[in-house]
C-alpha cells in the first residue's frame, strides 16, 4: 500500500467516525500540531482522546468539500478544500511524516486568523 493511500483511509475513517481505525495508522510516539502550530498533541492515546471531541474543534458547520493527496519520499500532503458557517471556502494543508508505513508526525497548516473566524 502507498502512503497516499494510508492518508485517504485515515481521512475516509474520520467521514465515518470510525477513530480507532483512525489512530491504527500512527506510531505510540506520534505528535499532532494543531493549527497555529503552538498546540501539539503527544502520543497516540492522547491523539485518540480528542478524536472524541472532534466536533468541538472544529468551527461550527465544517465540511470538507475537496481533498488531494501527493506522496513525496516518507510523508503525504493533503490538501483540503473546506467550507462552514462563516467561512463559504477555503483550503488547509496537512503534512503526514511517516516512519515505515505508520505516521509519526501529523501538522496543520492554515490561515489560523480566518480559522479562528469560522467560530
Amino acid at each position: 500500500m502507498n502512503l497516499a493511500n494510508i492518508v485517504q483511509g485515515g481521512w475516509d475513517a474520520v467521514g465515518a467516525g470510525d477513530f480507532d481505525r483512525v489512530v491504527a495508522d500512527y506510531s505510540e510516539e506520534m505528535i499532532f500540531v494543531m493549527p497555529g502550530q503552538t498546540d501539539v498533541l503527544e502520543g497516540r492515546g492522547p491523539f485518540r482522546e480528542a478524536l472524541n471531541g472532534l466536533g468541538q474543534i472544529l468551527p461550527p458547520g465544517f465540511e470538507i468539500t475537496g481533498l488531494r493527496n501527493i506522496e513525496g519520499d516518507a510523508e503525504v500532503v493533503s490538501i483540503v478544500d473546506w467550507k462552514s458557517s462563516k467561512i463559504t471556502g477555503s483550503q488547509l494543508a496537512v503534512l503526514f511524516r511517516f516512519e515505515g508505513n505508520k505516521i509519526y508526525e501529523e501538522r496543520w497548516f492554515i490561515d489560523t486568523e480566518q480559522w479562528n473566524n469560522a467560530f
